[in-house]
């Protein structure tokens, strides 16, 4: 699977772990910047990582700042892209069953990085149920796309 990550300033160390993780399972990383920990604009990031997914360049997408909230945010504005903000492992194991979630946003300033690893795996292992679920995901793309 290809993976597009990204974060600001505030999420790079925890954009680097989450390279490594998702390398060391097996996927391709579509890195997307930052580069560093200089101060930068989260929303440039989460719109990069977000179009990557929407595209179909990356099926996953990983976004990481300090809280998560900013870039959880900016990347719904994209139609095709379902982001969700995870505390926990159950948070990111709901968002891909029931909501076929397919880019996960972690605060590197409120998570630590073992939970957030964590939380990442079970994001990438979860497959969407479907069933039930498929038709909510599909009229959250047909009302996202009648904002456009």
């Amino acid at each position: 699977m290809r993976i597009a990550v990204g974060s600001d300033h505030a999420g790079y160390h925890l954009k680097e772990a989450v390279k490594a993780y998702v390398v060391g399972a097996g996927h391709e990383v579509l890195d997307m910047g930052t580069n560093g920990t200089d101060s930068t604009d989260y929303p440039l990031y989460a719109a990069a990582v977000a179009r990557a997914v929407a595209l179909g360049q990356a099926e996953r997408g990983v976004l990481v700042c300090g809280s998560g909230l900013g870039m959880c945010m900016t990347a719904n504005r994209f139609p095709g892209a379902r982001a969700i903000l995870a505390p926990t492992s159950e948070h990111a194991r709901l968002g891909r069953q029931h909501n076929d979630a397919n880019i996960l946003c972690l605060g590197e300033r409120l998570t630590p990085q073992d939970d957030a690893l964590a939380m990442l795996q079970v994001f990438l292992d979860t497959p969407f149920e479907g069933g039930r679920h498929q038709r909510r995901v599909e009229e959250i793309e047909r009302l996202a796309g009648e904002g456009e």
